[in-house]
């Protein structure tokens, strides 16, 4: 694990560096624990929207018992549809939701250990009501991030250079979908779901489960 991400503290110092969170404000941290390991994640106050209806589910026990339906190797594995905590060996999953979206609040970078609301083609980019993705990714090169900078418009700082050369992430999916949180330990867990044996569907065969908690 990078040394930037090595403590709450430096965690949220990086975030604020990010332009995506405040030391000064309160913090919100959830626990998401698995068979391969726990994973903490921070909340990011700049997406309110996001943040409160993430904690509202946690809240209400709604991801215990869900799978990470969906893993891709270096990019992301994804979780939060109601239909996975029922669904028999091989049933196609992804389309679950608690029957609402959510107005995006683009703007975080999909740096490795970015928490981020999935979400089905829509003008708005609104997000689904339950399912998010936590990145895994790749390294990124310069020339890798200069490209995404002219295509996509944006500036990356130098922190998030950073991050995109040292650590990894996926910078394509930058101002597409709303990223409201990131890991602050446990990337070493979404490393070992990411390169599990999946199905043609990129469920894993061994279903992985999930319990949520708000921790702060």
């Amino acid at each position: 694990m990078s040394l930037l991400r090595n403590s709450f503290l430096i965690a949220c110092v990086v975030s604020v560096l990010l332009g995506v969170a405040s030391c000064e404000e309160k913090v919100h941290k959830a626990l998401i624990s698995t068979d391969y390991g726990d994973i903490t994640v921070m909340l990011y106050n700049s997406t309110p929207k996001h943040r409160d209806n993430f904690i509202k589910l946690v809240k209400e026990g709604y991801y215990d018992g869900l799978l990470f339906h969906r893993v891709m190797d270096e990019f992301m594995i994804q979780g939060g549809d109601p239909t996975s905590r029922t669904a028999g060996s091989g049933t196609i999953l992804g389309e679950g939701n608690p029957g609402y979206e959510i107005d995006s609040e683009i703007g975080a970078p999909h740096l490795k250990g970015a928490l981020a609301a999935a979400r089905t083609p829509n003008a708005g980019k609104r997000s689904s009501g339950s399912q998010f993705y936590i990145v895994t990714g790749r390294l990124q090169n310069k020339s890798e991030l200069d490209f995404y900078e002219t295509s996509k418009k944006i500036k990356y700082s130098e922190a998030q250079r950073k991050i995109y050369e040292e650590e990894g992430g996926y910078p394509g999916l930058d101002m597409e979908y709303t990223v409201f949180g990131e890991v602050i330990s446990g990337l070493e867990v979404i490393d070992k779901i990411d390169v599990l044996e999946k199905d043609n569907n990129n469920r894993p065969v061994k279903d992985v489960r999930m319990k949520i908690k708000m921790i702060n």
